[in-house]
């Protein structure tokens, strides 16, 4: 992979800009992917983004989201785009498995790709591209291609909100070890340059609907599991308890994230089957490596503290098997 420095000259003149992120996308993917739009269009390209897979509600507030395709609601003309595009952009993801849908259409494709992404052991597929795991989020990362293209002028409270969206969802607020100076650094120049900061965190925080609010409650007293012993929570979601609440995209977000308010609990594990897939988020605190464990165990990988994976086992046979493990390995 070259480095993104030489994916510059791609940029020149106008170019079809393709991007897209990951299946369910999360704040860090779509701040990536409409910052980065929003930024190209400045630049005079013909860009077109896309998801593979629905956003979450409390993402639908983004600026420029109504200009995003939905890759499994229109998978045609996402197609058609992909096809026509000269340039392409994989932002918050680095294994094209992990678009889903599109995975056979972007190993096919002959454009110059160009991978901006955080997470560890990029596949060896992309033309240009920057991977720096020790970053706080891909967002960052596009904050860091717009200067290096001495493009800082054009970010605007626009873009702003995008890049400080998924600098705030992936770093916890903030809270996490990921959190650098520069990442303050980067929040100070985006607040001179117009970020209205406390409204997007009253968007992700604060928005809440009435059935989320009593699902998390549900989730919290009935479905999670505290094993002090092994410094560990867990929260187990089965297809049916999804049905009976309802649950919608990015009801679930976050929910991996409260066992680690209780003390003394270093480990905690979010499994959830939907359809024919179980999968697996795992969050851990200090020196416990969930992205080793992932890979280890579930098909996954990730971050240090904050990884995911999948299993082809059944629900029950999941949560039986993980438990296995878990006496094994005792986190601290």
């Amino acid at each position: 992979m070259k480095p993104i420095q030489d994916a510059l000259l791609l940029l020149q003149a106008p170019r079809r800009v393709f991007i897209t992120t990951h299946h369910k996308p999360d704040g860090d993917a779509i701040g990536s992917m409409l910052g980065l739009y929003h930024y190209l269009v400045k630049r005079g390209h013909s860009v077109v983004d896309v998801s593979p897979s629905e956003l979450p509600d409390f993402l639908m507030w983004m600026p420029g989201v109504e200009h995003l395709y939905n890759y499994e609601a229109g998978s045609k003309i996402c197609d058609a785009a992909l096809r026509d595009s000269e340039v392409i952009f994989c932002v918050d993801f680095n294994d094209y498995s992990r678009t889903k849908h599109l995975t056979a259409q972007l190993e096919q494709a002959t454009q110059p790709k160009i991978l901006i992404d955080h997470h560890l052991l990029p596949k060896p597929v992309w033309d240009y591209g920057m991977s720096l795991p020790e970053k706080s989020s891909t967002c960052e990362m596009i904050y860091d291609f717009i200067n290096l293209a001495g493009d800082n002028e054009l970010i605007d409270e626009t873009i702003a909100s995008c890049l400080y969206t998924g600098v705030l969802t992936d770093t916890g607020s903030f809270r996490f070890n990921s959190t650098a100076a520069s990442t303050h650094r980067m929040v100070a120049d985006l607040k001179e340059k117009g970020l209205a900061h406390s409204i997007i965190h009253e968007h992700i925080n604060d928005s809440w609907s009435l059935k989320r609010m009593q699902f998390l409650g549900y989730i919290l007293l009935e479905k999670m599991e505290v094993v002090h012993k092994y410094n560990s929570g867990i929260i187990a979601l089965s297809r049916e308890d999804l049905k009976v609440w309802n649950v919608s995209a990015g009801d679930t977000e976050g929910l991996v994230n409260y066992p680690l308010n209780i003390a003394g609990i270093r480990f905690s594990t979010l499994i959830t089957e939907r359809g024919d897939e179980v999968k697996l988020s795992f969050r851990s605190k200090g020196n416990f490596d969930v992205s080793t464990f992932a890979r280890e165990h579930f098909n996954g990988g990730g971050h240090f503290n904050a990884s995911g994976g999948r299993s082809n086992l059944s629900f029950s046979e999941t949560v039986a098997r993980f438990k296995e493990i878990l006496s094994d390995i005792h986190p601290r």
